[in-house]
């Protein structure tokens, strides 16, 4: 299993912009004093700046940085090259977010060998975009994303079958995924801070201190946990629909109804830790004919991005002025990822507000916290969610 990395993917596209950021401190995000950072490169990190910290922090800790507002429709546009670049030389391989993939190379030693041919891609990579990036090759997943991590910067590693426990042995117990800062301080507690400890560790002792994801820590240190991969397909979408029991022409009940679709699907979005690159808005009027308007834009799984967005799109497609039976709104160009993209438009109140909202919705129920723009929306409409498996189901606005 092939594992790819975009080396700080942020400050690698804007250094291809502008040559003169090359080696210097640079941060990039949001540029007034509560803004966040979204990204920084190698450089800030000795000064212990990291993602997600305020910009405030950042600057203070590392004066001398570049600090530069981000563009994610420059780094969509280069993710989408280096996916094209794989799909067109790998035959199964999962985009796990913009800049992070998997690659199944089962049954290429019979006939280039799996560490030439990722050797190979890896340097189309760089020669055809410019970024650099990092590999990790093992029997799996999870050894091969700790082996990319240990490959940095723009370098390859490769651990070969049966040597996947005395590579990861002497790591610090952080290395492993799924080991964030409250397992780590628990396991710390313990007296766990390398890989070698948990895999002396009966397996029931792990589940007994961190439960089921103890279970997931050891056979992730002991090189045996293998998520499957998840084949990468562009055309992956999350979508509601709202059928009127009467046909309509009221052009605020619609607005309010399509904000509420956006702002629920965004929701969603977040929850499975996804982004949308692509948006879609349909109406089927009284006629039954229909129509879609739809427009890509830069991954996000922001409500203040997509919604204007939405609105934007059925203002476009609202022409007839016939009256409408159908309203829906689609997300696709699905791909995992967390809302460090949308890091360079917010400011950490915004990031509070998303998660005050989510955990009460995630609490309460996904419409018990709204907008004033969506409260008229009583009903949503069928819902079709790909993340959970679930079947449709019809969203209703609820009060507690």
């Amino acid at each position: 299993m092939l594992h790819l990395d975009l080396d700080t993917f942020f400050v690698s596209c804007e250094r291809l912009i502008d040559s003169r950021l090359q080696k210097r401190p640079l941060l990039v995000g949001g540029t007034g004093d509560r803004g966040v950072v979204a990204a920084c490169s190698y450089e800030t990190r000795r000064f212990g700046v990291h993602s997600g910290m305020s910009m405030k922090v950042a600057k203070r800790l590392c004066p001398e940085a570049v600090v530069i507002r981000g563009d994610s429709s420059i780094y969509t546009k280069y993710s989408h090259m280096v996916t094209e670049i794989i799909k067109e030389r790998v035959p199964v391989f999962e985009k796990a977010s913009i800049d992070e993939f998997y690659a199944d190379l089962s049954g290429m030693d019979k006939f280039f060998g799996s560490y030439k041919y990722a050797s190979e891609l890896r340097q189309k990579i760089i020669s055809e975009t410019g970024l650099p990036i990092s590999f990790g090759l093992s029997a799996n997943k999870i050894v091969s994303k700790v082996a990319t991590g240990e490959a940095k910067p723009n370098n390859q590693l490769r651990i070969d079958s049966g040597f996947e426990k005395s590579f990861l042995a002497p790591l610090s117990i952080r290395k492993i995924p799924s080991v964030g800062e409250k397992t780590y301080q628990i396991l710390r507690n313990l007296g766990v801070d390398r890989v070698s400890v948990v895999q002396q560790m009966p397996l029931e002792m792990m589940i007994s201190v961190l439960g089921v994801n103890g279970k997931t820590i050891w056979k992730r240190a002991n090189g045996i946990d293998n998520p499957p991969l998840i084949p990468f397909h562009e055309r992956k979408s999350i979508s509601t629909e709202r059928t009127f029991t009467k046909d309509t022409i009221d052009v605020v009940k619609l607005r309010t109804t399509i904000f509420a679709m956006a702002e629920n699907l965004a929701f969603q979005l977040r929850r499975a830790d996804k982004l949308t690159a692509c948006i879609a808005v349909k109406i089927r009027y009284s006629d039954f004919n229909t129509y879609t308007k739809q427009i890509k834009i830069p991954y996000t799984s922001a409500d203040h991005i997509l919604v204007p967005a939405v609105l934007e799109l059925f203002d476009k497609l609202y022409q007839r002025r016939l009256l409408i039976r159908l309203v829906g709104v689609k997300f696709t160009h699905i791909v995992t990822g967390n809302y460090q993209i949308n890091l360079f438009d917010d400011t950490e109140e915004m990031l509070s507000l998303y998660n005050a909202m989510d955990t009460i919705r995630n609490k309460y129920g996904e419409l018990s916290i709204q907008r004033a723009a969506s409260m008229g929306a009583k009903t949503i409409g069928r819902f079709k969610n790909p993340f959970n498996g679930e079947p449709p189901v019809i969203l209703a606005h609820r009060k507690h």
